[in-house]
């Protein structure tokens, strides 16, 4: 029970709070990654796995040894709030919306602008429909990288779990990309936040098809999934497209250049309300996740942490 408590507590603190906006530890560990990427920088697999280790042991380390020694109640106090730091729910909404709100409006240019810092496609070319794809895919990808990766890692590890993905998924962001300076460097980034979403993005496959329309969800996951250069996101977003029964994916524009991606989901092309119902399927899914819990707790009472 202390553990669903928890996890209630931090995703209604995020409602009520959204992220921090003075001061993210996040940002301070940007910061920090970027002082060991300066110092521990090679273009070589082994510079980047230690780079890694130095950025992201140490703070899982003293989360649980905290976590260890503290007394009960503190250690319920630092699971919400360390789990409130690593969750972004609020903050979909808060990027997702305006999107829709400007398409609804017939605002183009604002639309695109706002989508801009959603993606990192060129929005400045993409009409109102491959709008609302980017800011749905958008969604359906961070409702895994930005809530159930961490939900997961709370509910198996604890704090120190949800530290853990947290950490490793902004490393990703960081290092993790195909160019010549990250290609070999940032290799233990991108494999370790592949592992760590390994069983979390089809957890939330599932949820979304769950939630939505569960054959077609299934259908685009098994058929579509494969093709993306992602082994994550792929079956996210396939199985959310799927489950919203709209087209996502297919050719974007990047760096002034339209790149071809394979076609994720089936049905309607998407619009402004594609945006809102991808945000009501994450939000829901969040739901079936804390009563998922709260079942695994009834039928499995100590077999989750305290």
């Amino acid at each position: 029970m202390s553990l669903v408590l928890a996890m209630l507590a931090a995703v209604l603190l995020d409602a009520w709070l959204g992220e921090p906006r003075r001061f993210h530890p996040l940002v301070a560990f940007g910061r920090l990654a970027h002082r060991i990427e300066s110092c521990a920088y090679g273009d070589r697999r082994s510079a980047g796995v230690l780079a890694w280790c130095l950025a992201v042991v140490w703070p899982v380390v003293a989360v649980l040894f905290v976590a260890v020694v503290a007394a009960p109640w503190l250690r319920f106090v630092l699971d919400v709030v360390l789990l409130y730091l690593a969750i972004g729910l609020r903050s979909l909404g808060e990027h997702a919306m305006p999107v829709a709100q400007a398409l609804r409006d017939g605002h183009l240019a604002e639309a695109r602008a706002t989508v801009g810092r959603m993606v990192s496609r060129d929005t400045d070319v993409l009409d109102a429909s491959q709008v609302a794809a980017a800011a749905s895919e958008s969604v359906l990808e961070n409702g895994n990288d930005a809530v159930f990766g961490a939900l997961f890692w709370f509910v198996l590890l604890g704090a120190p779990g949800a530290v853990l993905y947290r950490l490793a998924n902004t490393l990703d962001a960081m290092w993790g990309y195909r160019t010549p300076r990250y290609g070999r460097f940032g290799w233990m980034a991108a494999r370790a936040d592949d592992v760590l979403n390994f069983l979390p993005a089809r957890l939330t496959a599932l949820s979304y098809g769950l939630l939505g329309d569960a054959q077609r969800a299934w259908r685009c996951w098994r058929t579509q999934a494969a093709a993306w250069d992602s082994p994550n996101a792929g079956v996210v977003m396939a199985a959310g497209a799927g489950a919203l029964g709209v087209q996502l994916g297919g050719a974007a524009p990047y760096d002034g250049v339209w790149e071809s991606r394979p076609d994720l989901g089936e049905g309607n092309p998407p619009g402004a309300d594609t945006i809102v119902r991808a945000l009501r399927l994450v939000r829901r899914a969040v739901v079936l996740w804390l009563l998922g819990v709260l079942a695994l707790g009834w039928l499995w009472p100590g077999g989750l942490h305290a």
